[in-house]
């Protein structure tokens, strides 16, 4: 959500997170949510076990229905798009987490991208959203979250307030996660002709298609250069941006001839590389020619501009990409001719390097609304710029956000202030986004307007990994997130209170003692205010926290995603960072030893797992690192974790090497070493703590045109999981794998250890695709499952 990704790596991305490759301009595709796969090519040949015994088949469990985990927002809403006029017409876009539709009824927001696949995982972030004026169940989404230089963005299409999509490929890139993700919109319909859509891309200029969205041609008239990937990398880490938005200068829709008038704006590093002098262009003849515009500062961002509906263009400028853009900032009217300065803010200290984010206007001439988003501005203290608000065309301004009563606040609400809405149908009612959610009022005009936190059903956490406990615990799940860090629900319906709160950035990984689950222990990513706290734990199951009195030998230096960490009692901990060899305690984290495990490159780690039943036995499987990596290795140990043994049967059983966030390791909690490995393609399955192994003959990755030696465009066994098995199943535990089974990705569930298998999902819940998952030892069938950007769901 608020990670900057290397460009070097987006073509990687493209595949690993979204499992499809990118392509095309203007080939329509199929209906969302039918997932477009393909027939899975014979794999290269690999030693295998015999497959286990058939077992009865088990009756298909009934598709039960899916809720959040409740959290309350959690990430970053880079927009807020009304429908001009028709009331509560409302959708919120996310960088990462898909995009929600506004229920006015329930006063919540509704997501409407469940259906995208694990095949449509890389384009479940929008880059922009744009609504037709004429049709207000007409929506357009922007899709694809790493920028390159490739033609992978999509359009996706909905003619139904996003209850159901189709998509085109587009012949550019997006990038919905990266810097300057909050500025535009980029992509608008013409009012007057909503056939037209112009887009402002990042690398490739001004596009514009004529039919709706099917077919796109770049507007050579104004810019036909299109950055390689060496301007690219040139000035990734100040951020791509490119063009910024389009306005289309009109009052009217629906007359049936294109609008004339346009204006677009264009960032400093596209200008650069593309020989264009200005950063804004207008064009009286529908886009045949431009005319620059010579504005009041140059070499600024132009994070938003917005139209009032006399014609006045308000204009923002601010020096940063944002998000949280630094200033120095100006705020200025133009009237198509002259500009006037409204509000300005310069670095000229600590804490004084506001910038400008979000805008937007209501009414015309003397008494326009005017509310500015204030960025790169934290905390809440008097005189702190948030929201400023001018009822009087920006002659005076007032704060309205900062010391302002705000009920609910859980992280917040200003820094991120990148995007601004005041309601078109009510002057009133003001909303902003920040780097949890959004933020609404509905007494603008009140000297203190009161705030509420309206994230309601929007849930949008980036969920790292889940552990459930054993029946009994006083608590339903511990959830390891990126941003959020580390808590502990009790209550599935209430936002959780108890976690180490603000000692990480990301909470990577987190166990609890079996014999005692009130013992928990997380690792994470240090922060600015603990930048020596790598693991905490507690003995009251999250109300109060202590951190490890001292880290992994390696743990500081070694944060990444995959570390993970196992405790197999109180006190007794096996932690084992990214890229290092693992190491234990016990006592607390006061003394750590390394284990006997091999070294390991960066890009390699360790996963852990406790055995439930007997303690001395610790679990570890080192994936190989990616497909041209070494062959996986299983290692068990007997003495708590402190020296393993390799099993040579596992490599055997023909494991595919992978990068290990495809991967998993799971116990049975209910028999002694009996282990459960996915290896990102098929699963595999040990009852005598890995000493032997059985392949199942089962799932299967879809390569579709990848070729079967590098990654697929959807893996086959990804994340598995035991859990409560019913009365009378034939085996202890429900096992709980997400992956492809006879070509159809799912959340699949065995009730007889691993002979036949049921999707317990369908085609409207596959939330951009599924990471971690956790099995309830408690309610029997319920799975908790990370989606895309989508917090944690479980099935009811």
């Amino acid at each position: 959500m608020k990670k900057t990704q290397l460009f070097a790596l987006s073509a990687l991305l493209t595949s690993l997170m979204a499992g499809c490759g990118g392509g095309g301009s203007g080939a329509a595709a199929g209906p969302l949510p039918v997932p477009s796969v393909s027939a899975q090519p014979a794999a290269p040949a690999q030693p295998t076990a015999p497959p286990e015994p058939a077992l009865p088949t088990q009756p298909a469990p009934s598709l039960s229905s899916w809720t959040n985990v409740k959290f309350g927002g959690g990430g970053y809403v880079p927009g807020l798009v009304f429908h001009p006029t028709s009331p509560d017409v409302l959708y919120a876009r996310t960088d990462m987490g898909g995009a929600y539709r506004w229920n006015a009824a329930a006063s919540s927001w509704q997501p409407i991208t469940d259906g995208f696949s694990a095949a449509e995982s890389f384009y479940h972030g929008s880059e922009s959203m744009a609504l037709d004026p004429n049709d207000d169940k007409r929506v357009y989404m922007s899709t694809g979250m790493y920028l390159s230089d490739k033609a992978d963005a999509r359009l996706y299409i909905s003619s139904d307030r996003g209850d159901n999509w189709t998509y085109v490929n587009l012949p550019f890139s997006a990038a919905s996660n990266a810097q300057g993700r909050a500025v535009g919109e980029r992509l608008m319909v013409d009012p007057n002709k909503p056939a037209i859509l112009f887009y402002g891309t990042r690398t490739a200029g001004l596009w514009k298609s004529a039919d709706r969205g099917q077919t796109w041609q770049q507007v050579t008239s104004l810019s036909s250069h299109k950055m390689t990937k060496a301007q690219i990398e040139a000035v990734f880490w100040s951020g791509v941006v490119g063009f910024e938005q389009v306005i289309f200068d009109t009052s009217t829709k629906g007359s049936g001839s294109a609008t004339q008038t346009i204006y677009t704006a264009v960032a400093p590093d596209y200008a650069a590389v593309a020989g264009l002098a200005y950063s804004m262009y207008k064009t009286t003849d529908g886009g045949a020619t431009w005319t620059g515009i010579a504005t009041p500062v140059a070499g600024y961002h132009i994070p938003h501009m917005v139209r009032a509906k006399d014609g006045m263009m308000y204009v923002a400028f601010t020096q940063g990409a944002g998000p949280g853009a630094s200033g120095s900032a100006r705020l200025y009217k133009f009237d198509g001719s002259n500009w006037t300065l409204l509000k300005s803010y310069d670095s000229s200290g600590a804490g004084t390097g506001f910038g400008m984010g979000g805008l937007s206007v209501s009414g015309t001439g003397a008494t326009t609304r005017i509310a500015l988003g204030v960025s790169n501005s934290w905390g809440n203290w008097e005189g702190q710029p948030v929201v400023q608000l001018s009822d009087n065309a920006g002659a005076t301004w007032r704060e309205i956000s900062a010391m302002a009563p705000h009920g609910g606040d859980k992280d917040g609400w200003s820094g991120w202030v990148d995007d601004v809405e005041i309601d078109p149908n009510n002057p009133e009612r003001i909303l902003h986004v920040h780097g949890g959610g959004v933020w609404e009022t509905r007494n603008a005009s009140a000297a203190k307007p009161s705030w509420s936190n309206a994230t309601v059903g929007m849930e949008e956490t980036a969920t790292l990994a889940l552990t459930a406990p054993p029946p009994g615990a006083s608590y339903s799940l511990l959830n390891s997130s990126g941003d959020i860090g580390m808590v502990v629900h009790t209550d599935l319906a209430t936002a959780p209170v108890r976690g180490p709160k603000g000692w990480f950035g990301n909470s990577n990984s987190s166990d609890m003692a079996w014999s005692n689950p009130a013992y928990i222990a997380t690792i994470g990513t240090t922060t600015w205010n603990h930048p020596n706290v790598g693991g905490a734990y507690s003995t009251d199951a999250g109300l109060s926290w202590t951190a490890f009195p001292a880290n992994h030998p390696d743990g500081l230096a070694n944060q990444g995603g995959d570390s993970t960490l196992a405790v197999t009692k109180p006190g007794y901990i096996v932690w084992a960072p990214s890229g290092s060899v693992p190491a234990y305690t016990t006592n607390h984290g006061t003394n750590w030893t390394y284990t006997n495990l091999p070294a390991v490159a960066q890009g390699r780690s360790y996963r852990l797992a406790a055995d439930r039943k007997n303690p001395n036995r610790v679990y570890a499987y080192e994936s190989g690192g990616g497909w041209w990596g070494p062959a996986p290795t299983f290692y068990s140990s007997t003495d708590g974790g402190h020296t393993f043994a390799v099993s040579s049967q596992f490599s055997a059983a023909g494991p595919r090497p992978e990068f290990v966030h495809n991967t998993s390791l799971a116990v049975n909690p209910n028999a002694e070493g009996d282990v459960w490995v996915a290896d990102g393609h098929s699963i595999f399955h040990s009852t005598d703590g890995g000493a032997t192994w059985i392949k199942l003959s089962v799932t299967g990755s879809i390569w579709g045109s990848h070729p079967t030696s590098e990654w697929p465009e959807v893996y086959g066994a990804t994340a598995i999981a035991l859990g409560k098995a019913p009365a009378g199943a034939s085996y202890s535990a429900s096992v709980y794998m997400v992956g492809a089974i006879k070509g159809v990705w799912g959340v699949y569930r065995s009730d007889n250890g691993g002979g036949s298998w049921s999707r317990i999902n369908d085609d409207r819940h596959q939330f951009g695709g599924i990471g971690a998952i956790a099995a309830d030892q408690n309610i029997v069938g319920r799975l908790y499952v990370s989606g895309g950007g989508r917090g944690v769901l479980f099935n009811n």
